[in-house]
């Protein structure tokens, strides 16, 4: 009696496709649109200073401190382009420096109750854009 001799290379191949089809489905879905995390029907606006750029996919965050008419401090996660586009349009982890004052006109804040994140337009105190747009333009 003779074993036959199996061709392992397709069930590899097969294999791998599958790995790859699973890893991009997941990247597709860890993806999100703008409506789905952000309450686009509220807009806030405020001004505050830079604490920190957070530099990391799928977007950047600008950490903005502001102070309250009561006096209290709140920090707000300001939502960004991803940062491969924003460095291909000469866009650097440090271009925006803490302490910078910025405004963040008619932005739409999280669905979540106890997110700060939102996502709009940062704009410097002489009104030119802190950032490439990454969201309309305020109406």
């Amino acid at each position: 009696y003779e074993i036959p001799k199996r061709d392992w290379s397709s069930d590899v191949c097969s294999s791998d496709l599958g790995v790859g089809m699973l890893a991009g489905s997941i990247a597709a879905v860890a993806h999100h649109s703008v409506s789905a995390e952000f309450d686009t029907s509220k807009k806030i606006t405020f001004t505050g200073v830079v604490k920190k750029v957070d530099w990391m996919n799928p977007h950047i965050y600008t950490h903005v401190e502001v102070k309250t008419a009561e006096g209290k401090t709140i920090v707000y996660k300001v939502e960004g382009g991803p940062p491969n586009s924003l460095y291909r349009q000469g866009v650097r982890p440090d271009s925006l420096k803490a302490g910078t004052v910025v405004t963040c006109t008619n932005c739409s804040p999280a669905k979540s109750p106890t997110s700060l994140n939102v996502n709009g337009r940062l704009t410097l105190q002489d009104g030119s854009n802190a950032m490439p747009a990454t969201a309309p333009d305020p109406k």
